[in-house]
């Protein structure tokens, strides 16, 4: 069982650094698959295995013997939908009311307007305001879907227009993401943290994560950290609001807000920045040197410090900068259109979840991790980058060999039996899909809203 998620799983090792991890301590189990054109249950067990294996490695150093590892792939399918199930409230729509697939008079587009500064600028170049969606629709229509992407996006907005995967291979940009590693890491400066020691049983316990992520792949990597250990405070500016989201993915953090244009806030930021192991981060390129927060500001601040990135559309080539979110590299890849022919459907056909999103999220958790292993042995800090186009790829060149069962309906046996007392009522979650020998896996904290806690280490 799980031919195609061990061939991904070793690809991602090998991607990190770990290629001569032995996976015979890994075993997968659970029967079914996501309905898909792409091996997305395979992907999704692979990039959770990655992790976990990276959590064993650590657990591992203590006991001169790396823990069993266990998979659940029909877990691992619904952890990469919503872990989340609230008892007597409902979660917000995650969608603005007019995101979504457009018809344009020679192809499809879709917009992503989730943001207010996003919906503005497709309002902008539309002539549209409102939530007719209808009205969007005619107004989309008479536009070619290049020219409609471009204007969208060099207005500040997010649009992505449907291509093949034969498209986007040739793309610049496509070119330019299949250059790059699936994780590319770096060896920094010499650490000044030498007395930190994994726990048997927490291995992440008293590592300290600073979160500077928002929807989706940085949150995901951040809670996965949480629920061995580690301290995770997340920062976000005043004013943002993630409602359909942090429900399910403050699991295990507490959440403060600053303002790094505010003297005092900055003041603050560094402290934390000073004090912190892991720096996750989902900024644009530039976009932290521009408030005065380059990698060589970084790491003077916190020598050794471990620093994780992640963007849309990779690093190198003309979109290294564009904004971007799982939804439109799904439509930019070739994955929709893909999805749209294998269900001969007529309008694109994205994958059953946020695949690109979730496993990109473990990935960058799994190399967090095994660069805490390389400050152990090495004394050094590590800058690492992952994007969800070159996840994408990994995704797209993989040929699934599944079962070919259907994954069956949820139910209650899938549930933990812990309530989760969160600051919008109470929930349970999907068990989880990770077993490690001799670990304990569990959360801190249960779901706090956005800004709820003091920016400052436990």
């Amino acid at each position: 069982m799980g031919t195609t998620s061990r061939g991904l799983l070793k690809s991602m090792l090998d991607s990190l650094g770990s290629g001569d991890i032995p996976i015979a301590p890994l075993d997968f189990t659970g029967e079914g698959d996501l309905d898909s054109a792409y091996a997305v249950t395979d992907l999704a067990s692979a990039a959770i295995g990655a992790a976990a294996i990276s959590v064993a490695r650590l657990a591992g150093r203590v006991s001169q013997s790396m823990p069993a590892v266990t998979i659940n792939r029909r877990l691992s399918s619904l952890w990469f939908g919503w872990s989340i199930r609230p008892n007597g409230w409902k979660m917000p729509s995650v969608w603005d009311p007019i995101a979504g697939d457009y018809r344009t008079h020679d192809g499809w587009i879709r917009l992503h307007t989730n943001a207010p500064r996003h919906r503005e600028a497709a309002e902008r170049i539309l002539g549209a305001q409102g939530d007719d969606r209808t009205e969007i629709a005619r107004r989309v229509a008479v536009w070619s879907k290049a020219d409609l992407e471009t204007a969208i996006v060099d207005a500040g907005g997010c649009a992505a227009e449907m291509r093949p995967v034969s498209e986007w291979i040739k793309h610049p940009q496509g070119a330019a993401v299949a250059d790059e590693p699936l994780v590319h890491c770096s060896v920094t400066d010499r650490s000044t943290r030498t007395s930190w020691i994994p726990s048997p049983s927490r291995p992440l316990s008293q590592l300290r994560v600073l979160d500077l992520t928002r929807v989706l792949a940085g949150p995901v990597a951040t809670r996965f950290l949480a629920a061995y250990g580690a301290d995770v405070l997340r920062i976000d500016p005043y004013g943002w609001e993630e409602p359909a989201i942090a429900p399910e993915v403050t699991l295990g953090k507490r959440c403060a807000r600053l303002d790094l244009h505010d003297a005092a806030d900055r003041k603050q930021f560094e402290a934390l920045l000073s004090q912190c192991d892991i720096l996750v981060h989902g900024y644009r390129p530039g976009a932290l040197d521009d408030l005065g927060y380059a990698s060589s500001r970084r790491r003077a601040l916190s020598p050794g410090l471990i620093d994780v990135s992640l963007n849309a559309y990779g690093w190198t080539g003309p979109w290294a900068g564009r904004r971007g979110f799982d939804s439109l590299v799904q439509m930019s890849t070739g994955i929709a259109h893909t999805g749209m022919n294998w269900q001969k459907a007529d309008r694109p056909v994205p994958l059953p979840v946020q695949a690109l999103d979730h496993a990109t999220g473990y990935l960058i958790a799994a190399t967090a991790i095994r660069a805490v292993e390389r400050r152990l042995d090495q004394r050094v800090g590590t800058e690492a980058r992952l994007s969800l186009a070159r996840t994408a790829k990994l995704l797209v060149e993989t040929v699934s060999t599944g079962s070919g069962l259907p994954l069956e309906s949820e139910t209650s046996e899938d549930l933990a039996s812990v309530v989760e007392n969160t600051d919008w009522g109470s929930a349970r979650r999907v068990k989880f899909p990770a077993a490690i020998a001799g670990t304990d896996v569990h959360w801190a904290h249960p779901a706090r809203a956005l800004g709820s806690a003091v920016p400052a280490w436990e």
